[in-house]
């Protein structure tokens, strides 16, 4: 999926020139984190959000300059912190260049964007104007609404034991697991060591998945690497 099947299209923006009360009260209002601010083109400029208004000296929670922040601190950052704390107008405060995305752009690629930079939202762009705005709500709601894979009424057990293992032979991180697959009516047990929980775990979520699976119990243990035994 891409950016354009999930992003919100009813975008509410802000201009450079409103001032930070203004975009205190459109947060409010308009119940969302975040504003794009666009110039009078529809051109992206930046983002104002929530975090970006919440160390304000009119109501004393700036960010204090302690002695030491102050001789190791470079000047530009401690600028930035100023301007955030007294900047009268959006274009003071707002926060820029703007991590986005086009509307082509992968999931796989807005979510690591949204962990690489800490980040809550991506505007989307078209031409550099904002056609839509993704947010990790949006990630959740194309998750819930994704359809589940079927469930075959009924699958050889012989060939299904082949399918997991088939299957994890093309993991990359089952490359040092001692497996073994049993299957009987559709439910598999597992067996095995491995060298952490999280790829026993994966062996199970693996197996779950495949169709016509009924059940899944996993035997697997963690076992330090060179001292496997059957």
């Amino acid at each position: 999926m891409k950016a354009a099947d999930i992003m919100t299209t009813s975008v509410v923006c802000i201009k450079p020139d409103a001032t930070v009360l203004d975009a205190a009260r459109l947060l409010l209002s308009e119940r969302i984190s975040a504003l794009p601010v666009v110039d009078k083109a529809g051109r992206l400029q930046g983002i104002v959000s929530e975090g970006d208004l919440i160390h304000r000296a009119e109501i004393g929670s700036e960010k204090q300059v302690t002695r030491w922040k102050a001789l190791f601190e470079e000047g530009a950052t401690l600028a930035r912190d100023y301007l955030k704390a007294h900047g009268r107008k959006v274009s003071d405060v707002m926060s820029h260049p703007v991590v986005l995305a086009e509307e082509d752009t992968e999931l796989s690629v807005v979510a690591a964007r949204m962990d690489q930079f800490g980040i809550k939202r991506l505007p989307v762009v078209r031409d550099g104007k904002v056609v839509g705005i993704v947010s990790r709500a949006n990630l959740l709601q194309a998750l819930i609404s994704a359809p589940t894979a079927s469930r075959a009424p009924a699958v050889d057990d012989a060939a299904l034991r082949d399918q997991i293992l088939q299957k994890l032979d093309r993991e990359p991180w089952s490359a040092s697991l001692l497996r073994n697959i049993i299957v009987q009516d559709g439910n598999v047990e597992i067996w095995g060591h491995a060298d952490s929980t999280s790829q026993c775990e994966a062996c199970g979520v693996l197996a779950a998945g495949i169709p016509g699976v009924k059940a899944v119990t996993n035997h697997m243990v963690v076992t330090p690497r060179g001292v496997y035994t059957w």
